[in-house]
């Protein structure tokens, strides 16, 4: 255990000076790589047997080894191949709700006969007790609640997407990451899903809307979006306070 300990403890400066640069500098574009580097999704590995190797033709034919285009269809369908996913989000949701409760309770009790005791009573509590009217509570309670939720969202982005897996069925897994820098501040677009061959239209483009287990993320890092953030401090303070 002291092994891993250490190995955190040896890290923690490179981190901190990362941070350190990065808030002088800026953030940093992420390498260019397989999406599958950069989005952390662990899928298996599966070959599409319906898709044969291109063979090569003979010296008369008109069609060139490696060629892809020639009355074919240009549609991704194999692992590595590149589509165009149009992310068109227009969601709005409202909802409301109200509470309310009241309650109100009494209850009053006395002591008539004790075993010949009640009058005795007296001795042993403060003066004027009065056994009939031992008892005499009541209580009210009045609670109101009220909740309001109003969420608009609008996103319209076009990013490429690479095919890094084809499942035995023929959907295909596809990853993509696009960042744009501006300054000091870093926008990332996410997304990763599975998708049907036949949903891809011929100019080889997709809707979000037709990715299935869609996942899209966009946000961003730099001085604006470290300003906006509420501080790290004062959100664990707020995420574990018991009042």
């Amino acid at each position: 255990m002291r092994l891993p300990l250490l190995a955190l403890l040896a890290l923690a400066p490179l981190a901190a000076c990362s941070t350190v640069v990065e808030a002088v500098k800026g953030p940093e574009l992420a390498p260019v790589g397989y999406p599958a580097s950069l989005v952390a999704r662990e899928q298996p590995t599966f070959v599409s047997a319906r898709e044969p190797m291109p063979q090569a033709a003979s010296a008369n034919s008109l069609w060139r080894t490696g060629a892809r285009a020639f009355f074919i269809d240009q549609r991704a369908n194999r692992v590595g191949d590149i589509l165009t996913v149009q992310i068109d989000i227009n969601d709005s949701a409202q909802t409301s709700n109200a509470s309310n409760s009241t309650r109100t309770s009494g209850m009053s009790a006395g002591v008539d006969n004790l075993l010949g005791l009640e009058s005795s009573l007296g001795r042993f509590l403060p003066g004027g007790f009065d056994p009939a009217n031992a008892i005499n509570t009541n209580s009210a309670t009045n609670n109101a609640g009220s909740g309001a939720v109003t969420r608009s969202e609008k996103i319209s982005l076009t990013i490429a997407a690479v095919v890094t897996n084809v499942l035995p069925n023929g959907n295909m897994v596809i990853q993509g990451v696009q960042e744009v820098r501006t300054n000091a501040e870093l926008r990332q677009l996410t997304v990763a899903g599975i998708v049907r061959p036949e949903d891809i239209t011929s100019s080889n483009t997709i809707r979000h809307t037709q990715i299935a287990e869609a996942r899209i993320s966009y946000g961003g890092r730099g001085d604006i979006s470290r300003v906006q953030k509420t501080p790290a401090g004062q959100s664990l303070v707020e995420r574990f306070t018991p009042f």
